[in-house]
């Protein structure tokens, strides 16, 4: 049971860190129109710059200032190359983005390397949030840091097991809240986010009341690209650091079609049924055959079916989000919270 609660929070982190990369690519798509192929590339610069300002000015000030460089390394890209591009339609766009990351994926590797950094959490991040004890024949208890020793000792006849969730997975969904929050209070409470729910849908109108609508969309990229540099530092100190980290984008794509292209609360609902997809299904180590077992019918080496219906579900769990995108796109095209037209 503990260990089902841990995948499941870890589900829900991983999902979490999927929305900060979700949430960026989906204000620049609502915006603009433009599917920005390098936003993964954004989310693993983010991690090397904080890696690299780390050594020099810590990492609460990296925090800070990574997600502000990478911002204004996307509003610069947008201001110099994909406002240029921009008369010539989606497909121009696509290639130009699609070449960007490509090329930062290049000069990562010519900068800091091929191979992982060690991009370690700092001390106040590197301990444990919480431990949930289970107890034979008890309910599931939690205890925050790390349990006494004492409470983790069993005996003959009682077995106890300790599980340890760590710090870091915490901090990581803590921003990724905050940042819904921030967002949500930014394009709903306040002057700017009038503007730029505005310049999307009668742009003339408010270039005609005086602001300067390609500047907007300027500034709505690079916070795109500063919330997957965001993605990138705390995804950073959790996972792995290395060039790979780019290669998370299919899943991106994946999250926001199946949340509905444009829609925000859709990019949440995805990230947090994809993390979910994930991992819930590593804590099943069942197959096909184990089921049809159970209802009393034997699947037999000598099978047709039995190559496919040995395969567990823990082993189908990095396929079955996309799964899950085939499935939205037949029965539901639009996303799960994408707007219709009937």
């Amino acid at each position: 049971m503990d260990q089902v609660l841990i995948n499941l929070l870890n589900g829900l982190s991983s999902g979490l860190l999927l929305f900060m990369l979700s949430a960026g690519l989906t204000l620049i798509f609502s915006m603009m129109g433009v599917l920005n192929f390098a936003h993964a590339s954004f989310y693993m610069l983010g991690a090397y710059v904080a890696y690299t300002l780390t050594g020099v000015v810590g990492f609460w000030w990296a925090l800070l200032a990574a997600p502000l460089l990478v911002g204004l390394c996307g509003a610069l890209f947008e201001r110099t190359v994909l406002r240029r591009v921009h008369r010539f339609g989606h497909v121009a766009e696509l290639l130009v983005t699609f070449g960007l990351s490509y090329v930062l994926f290049e000069l990562v590797q010519l900068v800091w390397g091929r191979t992982s950094v060690p991009f370690n959490p700092p001390e106040s991040l590197a301990g444990t949030a919480f431990t949930l004890i289970q107890t034979s024949g008890q309910s599931l208890s939690a205890v925050l840091g790390v349990a006494p020793e004492a409470m983790c000792r069993g005996s003959a006849e009682v077995i106890v097991h300790c599980t340890r969730f760590p710090l870091n997975r915490t901090f990581l969904a803590a921003v990724a809240l905050a940042m819904l929050l921030g967002l949500w209070l930014l394009l709903t409470r306040t002057r700017i986010g009038l503007v730029i729910q505005a310049a999307l849908s009668h742009p003339e109108m408010v270039e005609a009341l005086g602001h300067n609508v390609p500047r907007v969309f300027m500034l709505v990229f690079g916070a795109g690209c500063a919330m997957a540099g965001l993605a990138g530092v705390v995804g950073g100190i959790t996972f792995v650091t290395e060039p790979n980290m780019s290669h998370v984008g299919p899943i991106i794509f994946a999250v926001i079609v199946v949340g509905g292209m444009g829609s925000l609360p859709g990019a949440f609902l995805g990230s947090i049924l994809i993390g979910l997809l994930q991992t819930l299904p590593l804590t099943v180590d069942k197959s096909l055959v184990d089921l049809a077992g159970r209802l009393g019918v034997a699947i037999g080496p000598d099978s047709l079916w039995y190559p496919i219906a040995k395969i567990t579900l823990a082993q189908t769990a990095p396929i079955l989000p996309y799964l899950l995108l085939v499935l939205i796109l037949i029965l539901r095209p639009k996303g799960l919270l994408g707007t219709r037209e009937d």
